[in-house]
């Protein structure tokens, strides 16, 4: 049998790249409370050695040439978060159902240069970067933007007072894990999106991802990129962004840890699509954090079918009134993956609104799926809007999903609900079908698209949907498919 995990909530009121570990290099520029030995006392000796690796594979700087005050902040704080954070295990509550021992048994290889080749950039007729491994290695059509929109990198950024909003919110602290951490060590730069007040940006930005570097099957080789992106809506603005995640050639082994923060101002609106498709050998860890301020809108539709290990935390804090949210995912594992979802929507101010759509397949023996969402609605965030609902299909024995919706409200004068469904296709719709001569076969097809189709259909760009509708539905072909 399909194995089920269901646990709904509602409360009311050793890396072989160092032979020894060292202190990290920028240790003396952390302030903490405790002496640097206590510090280290409590330290995950892993952690440290991945951390001085990271920081091995940075740029050197020299007084001329040292990274922005942002970057150089980001790198600090991260550093010092990491003195005391251990690895995940299986007994964190995070990480109860979402092994992560595949990426620490691996060979990590911190990548720390782009790449040598020319990249081959497709006219997308939309302003495109393109980022191998990290690293921004090509651009297109980056003029047709509007006056004071900026996208690119940090370290080319001469505008002061851009520089300056982002130094207000790229080192600001926050609650984010080990790979959070991770990435803000390793980011060898910040791809940068700024949209000043009163500003709509028509045409979508197109963030392209490709891994290059890449071990073999079997080898436990596993090369390691940190792209990290922000962006910034001012009081009024509006941009669309697509972010996607390619695996390059073949099914090589890598780790992308990605990190893309979102500060929407007063009455701005981002339209955000998350598609990724990586190397089935590969190990996707993302994190997405989206700040939202009074009358604001962010909108994420995500479509996740590729990677080994493929987890995505999304954390969105409501941060003032009449502020929209819409959060809607499709999961999809067809072979010996982990597809994982860990979200938390934080509401604190009156009539908020959000909502959220979750849907996975798992269509293999070996094939898991995570659903972990939070929603929490603070005491003065009354009159607020929220729903919750997550469906599951399983289509083979011992297919897995672990789902924990969790509504938590503190609030009295609210209109939330939450929802769980897990089950295989139905018989009843299948007889529909069949007792109208369509074919089983077809039948289940015909099924399984549309149990996507209501995410899919959501994607705001008509090539877009036309693109991952062929995908899934390739994917979901049993000729292709594994056992």
């Amino acid at each position: 049998m399909a194995a089920i995990s269901f646990t709904p909530h509602v409360q009311r009121p050793p890396i072989p790249l160092l032979s020894k570990p060292r202190t990290l290099k920028t240790k003396p520029r952390v302030s903490t409370q405790a002496s640097p030995t206590s510090q280290l006392a409590l330290s995950d000796p892993f952690v440290l050695q991945l951390a001085e690796a990271l920081e091995d594979s940075l740029p050197s700087s020299s007084s001329s040439s040292s990274p922005p005050l942002p970057l150089q902040n980001l790198r600090d704080s991260s550093s010092e978060a990491l003195l005391s954070t251990p690895w995940p295990s299986r007994k964190d509550e995070p990480f109860r159902f979402t092994d992560t021992s595949f990426i620490k048994n691996s060979q990590i290889q911190p990548i720390s240069r782009p790449p040598s080749f020319p990249s081959i950039l497709e006219d997308t007729h939309f302003p495109t970067l393109v980022i191998v491994d990290g690293f921004v290695v090509n651009f297109s059509n980056l003029t047709e933007l509007p006056n004071g929109v900026y996208v690119g990198s940090l370290l080319e950024l001469t505008e002061e007072t851009i520089m300056k909003r982002v130094s207000e919110f790229v080192s600001s602290s926050c609650d984010g894990d080990l790979f959070w951490s991770i990435n803000g060590i390793g980011a060898p730069d910040l791809t940068v999106i700024y949209v000043p007040s009163g500003c709509r940006v028509d045409a979508p930005v197109y963030l392209r991802y490709f891994a290059n570097e890449g071990g073999d099957e079997g080898s436990n080789k596993l090369p390691l990129s940190n792209p990290r992106v922000l962006v910034l809506a001012e009081k009024g603005g509006e941009i669309g962004i697509i972010e996607e995640f390619l695996g390059g050639d073949g099914d090589k082994c890598y780790w992308a840890n990605s990190v893309f923060e979102v500060v929407v101002r007063e009455g701005g609106k981002v339209r955000h699509s998350y598609v990724q498709n990586q190397s089935l050998n590969a190990a996707h860890i993302k994190w997405t954090w989206v700040r939202q301020e009074s009358a604001s809108a962010y909108e994420l539709v995500e479509v996740s079918t590729g990677g080994k290990l493929s987890r995505h935390n999304l954390h969105v804090q409501q941060l003032g009134p009449d502020t929209t949210t819409e959060l809607s995912t499709l999961h999809l594992s067809v072979g010996d993956q982990t597809q994982d979802l860990h979200s938390s929507i934080v509401l604190d101010h009156p009539r908020g609104y959000s909502r959220q759509l979750h849907k996975c397949i798992v269509s293999h023996s070996l094939g898991q799926a995570v659903f972990d969402g939070n929603i929490k609605v603070n005491r003065y965030a009354q009159q607020t809007d929220g729903g919750q609902l997550t469906r599951s299909l399983l289509l083979a024995p011992r297919a897995t999903v672990n789902v924990k919706p969790n509504l938590q409200i503190i609030a009295d004068d609210v209109k939330c609900s939450h929802g769980a469904a897990i089950s295989d296709l139905e018989e009843s719709q299948l007889f529909y079908f069949q007792a109208r001569g369509i074919d089983l076969e077809a039948a289940r097809k015909a099924l399984l698209f549309s149990f996507g189709a209501e995410v899919i259909e959501r994607l705001p760009y008509a090539w877009m949907k036309k693109n991952v509708e062929s995908q899934i539905k390739e994917l979901l072909d049993p000729t292709n498919k594994g056992s």
